[in-house]
């Protein structure tokens, strides 16, 4: 019994003195703390959804979730062959195209109206604070932080693990000019040594002006945050942009709900949306889209096309890597909504015609 208690203690002594390490951030204090207990979305010492929602769905437990991950995962949850990419060169491009540049998973690039954006970045093959767990497909590296051009705006949406990379921001550091984030994340940007004063963090329905002509409007998502045991001390986003010549929404993870239905009535139509398509699961279908989810909430958005991103790079639920991208294609068929969706790396004119290529059909 005692060595038992002993070796319980040391595996809690270790587990504490690992977690104080930069990479996990930092929590809110002071004045950032004071402004975040004065959000109406802070409630009962924690970030709240519009709508309830549990993690899980009603009646299944984190035993049952737990023993799937570990015994119940397809043999198709990462693909066999190196994933196909091709590689842009994002310092050449002509100035006078609006661009979409995917890097997997949630990470991409755009230039709007000469403006470069850079969306939840990871370049370090892994989005775990254990680099030897959660890796990247094999080949779905082909950027590094390196290939970035300066940055006008970074939008972080929240600071889940494959969303806000340590190592990637600490890459881009010199090259960022305008951070925009949710209530919260400031913290852990702070303590990586960004200078606060190009950091905007804000709360749902707020405005912001970033240059003339760049209109950021915060959004709300049903999600949740945190990249320790204590959960929802930083906001999860959603953001509207609206430029000179396009209109974007920019999604963050999301489970479906009316906030959709809301921001489409109060700021659509949008020319594109950019949409989680993956990573869902039955088990946990309030905090993630399930692919007719999606398309529906491309059409609540009122958008011309949408972008599904959140797939294609890590292997984060059970269902095989590329059923995401299979399912919310026939749904947006079957429902006639545009679809978008390169493969790594591939230039996308946002007001081009873009010709649906199926290209995941030919990866094993």
């Amino acid at each position: 019994m005692v060595i038992t208690v002993l070796i319980i203690l040391i595996v809690i002594v270790g587990v504490m003195i690992f977690m104080q390490q930069s990479q996990f951030g930092k929590l809110p204090t002071g004045a950032q703390l004071e402004r975040i207990k004065n959000s109406s979305n802070f409630k009962d010492g924690q970030f709240q959804n519009i709508s309830f929602t549990p993690n899980l769905k009603e009646g299944i437990s984190y035993f049952t979730v737990l023993r799937k991950f570990f015994f119940g995962k397809g043999k198709r949850n990462k693909p066999v062959s190196v994933f196909p990419s091709v590689k842009t060169d994002l310092h050449a491009l002509a100035i006078d195209k609006n661009i979409f540049v995917w890097f997997g998973h949630s990470s991409y690039f755009m230039q709007i109206d000469g403006k470069k954006i850079l969306v939840d970045p990871v370049f370090s093959g892994n989005a775990s604070p254990l680099n030897f767990t959660t890796k990247s497909f094999k080949g779905s590296d082909v950027y590094t932080a390196g290939d970035m051009p300066v940055i006008d705006y970074l939008f972080i949406t929240h600071d889940h693990w494959d969303h806000l990379d340590y190592r990637t921001m600490l890459e881009l550091k010199p090259k960022i000019k305008k951070i925009i984030t949710g209530l919260g994340v400031a913290a852990h940007l702070e303590r990586w040594d960004f200078d606060k004063n190009i950091i905007i963090e804000k709360d749902w329905d707020e405005e912001i002006i970033l240059d003339p002509g760049f209109i950021v409007n915060t959004t709300s998502g049903r999600h949740f945050s945190g990249r320790t045991f204590k959960k929802n001390q930083s906001l999860w986003m959603s953001f509207v942009l609206t430029a000179p010549t396009i209109k974007i929404f920019i999604g963050g993870d999301s489970g479906y709900d009316t906030h959709f239905k809301t921001i489409g009535e109060n700021f659509g139509p949008f020319d594109i949306a950019i949409l989680e398509c993956g990573q869902y699961n039955e088990y946990w279908q309030y905090i993630h889209m399930m692919p007719g989810e999606v398309v529906q909430a491309a059409q609540d958005l009122q958008a011309k096309k949408f972008i599904p991103v959140h797939w294609g790079k890590f292997s984060l639920s059970l269902h095989n890597w590329d059923e995401p991208i299979i399912r919310v294609t026939e749904e947006s068929k079957r429902q006639n909504v545009p679809i978008i969706s390169p493969m790594i790396g591939q230039a996308v004119d946002l007001k081009g015609n873009y010709i649906l290529s199926e290209w995941w059909k030919k990866v094993e």
